[in-house]
């Protein structure tokens, strides 16, 4: 899956076209590395997304295409950091 439709679905951020912006500006990484909005994502590997002043550092546990509002925090494991900000 890409990243800025995973980053969406899973609810880290609230619209793909702000996600599809935080990896352009390049403030997304994935395993270290400065990510593109298309990306493929896959179980296993660690999102950093950097904020103006906070960052979010989380481990990818599932990837679907579909998920409900309820269920979108268990494609994700926090790791680090605050994910209330965009």
């Amino acid at each position: 899956m890409r990243l800025d439709k995973y980053l969406k679905v899973s609810r880290i951020i609230k619209r793909r076209t702000v996600a599809k912006e935080a990896c352009e500006g390049g403030r997304v990484s994935i395993n270290d590395k400065i990510a593109k909005p298309s990306t493929e994502v896959k179980e296993g590997d660690i999102i950093e997304i950097r904020y103006a002043s906070k960052s979010l550092k989380a481990r990818i546990v599932n990837i679907a295409q579909h998920v409900t509002k309820e269920n979108a925090q268990a494609m994700y494991e926090i790791i680090s950091g605050q994910e209330d900000e965009e």
